[in-house]
């Protein structure tokens, strides 16, 4: 038996659950998500908790146990609180600013470059090298900061580049000057 599958979800008091058509649509007050159900997971949905359990023991629905019941518990933590996650802008002459809802990043190259937000992402600035990046679904909100992370990600030898607000960077040591 998974010991996360196991795990029972308590049920905040602002959260209502329902199950549709293999679809488990979760609304509270930040917004609705919902979760497809996999063959051979079954949800139990009372009033104050949730609980998984698998109806046969084949290898598929026992690896699918425990990665249902943590998307559910992920997507009540989603409507109740929302994700937030944090990006800094690190070396000279790197910003950004907002043009209505997209980001417009210098971060060294030729051009400046626009991040657009996926649907249900929220993106924000705080200062000109802080992006903040909020949402209630937290696949959503991880891709988005892996996206823009990607365009410039901090290098080993000066630490420029965009990082996650409490990433750490290793230097490295750079090119040593030979003496004769």
């Amino acid at each position: 038996m998974s010991k996360i599958g196991k795990k029972i979800i308590k049920l905040p008091d602002q959260v209502k659950v329902t199950t549709e058509n293999k679809v488990l649509r979760i609304t509270g007050p930040k917004g609705e998500l919902t979760v497809d159900l996999l063959p051979g997971i079954k949800v139990d949905v009372n009033a104050k908790e949730v609980s998984v359990q698998r109806t046969n023991e084949l290898r598929s629905t026992r690896a699918y146990h425990g990665l249902i019941r943590s998307l559910i518990a992920n997507s009540i933590e989603g409507v109740v609180n929302g994700y937030k996650k944090v990006l800094k802008l690190v070396g000279t002459g790197y910003r950004v600013a907002a043009k209505g809802q997209n980001l417009s990043l210098s971060v060294g190259f030729s051009h400046p470059v626009s991040v657009t937000p996926i649907a249900g992402i929220n993106l924000s600035i705080s200062g000109n090298n802080t992006i903040i990046i909020e949402g209630i679904d937290k696949q959503k909100v991880g891709q988005m900061s892996a996206d823009i992370r990607a365009i410039k990600p901090p290098e080993p030898y000066k630490g420029k580049g965009i990082r996650y607000e409490d990433e750490v960077v290793k230097r490295k040591a750079g090119k040593t000057a030979v003496s004769s």
